[in-house]
């Protein structure tokens, strides 16, 4: 999958999947992985981004596999932001989508 694609999607991504569980940064990394290949490497500075801008908080809870796991969880303010994001991609993708149809049509 084209990476530009996936940098713009990834975020909404994140936020969508930790409204619906707070998760820990391995945990999101491989729920995501189920249907977009990413690297760690991008995940984890995006993760300390959207918490210092508040639209994620963290917590420690213990682990029976090792160290205690940072749990992430969406703010009210977090949750705004991913309901915005939503409508921004939904209007995103009807406008390409119909972009194409077009211009398929034409050809």
């Amino acid at each position: 999958m084209n990476i530009q694609f996936k940098k713009g999607a990834l975020e909404l991504c994140v936020l969508v999947m930790i409204d619906s569980k707070d998760q820990y940064g391995y945990e999101l990394a491989q729920n995501i992985s189920k249907h977009i290949q990413i690297a760690e490497g991008t995940l984890y500075p995006m993760l300390r981004r959207l918490t210092k801008e508040e639209y994620l908080t963290t917590y420690f809870t213990p682990s029976k596999e090792g160290p205690s796991r940072k749990y992430y969880s969406l703010t009210q303010k977090g949750r705004i932001y991913k309901n915005e994001l939503i409508k921004e991609w939904n209007a995103f993708t009807i406008a390409v989508n119909q972009l194409i149809e077009e211009e398929m049509d034409r050809g």
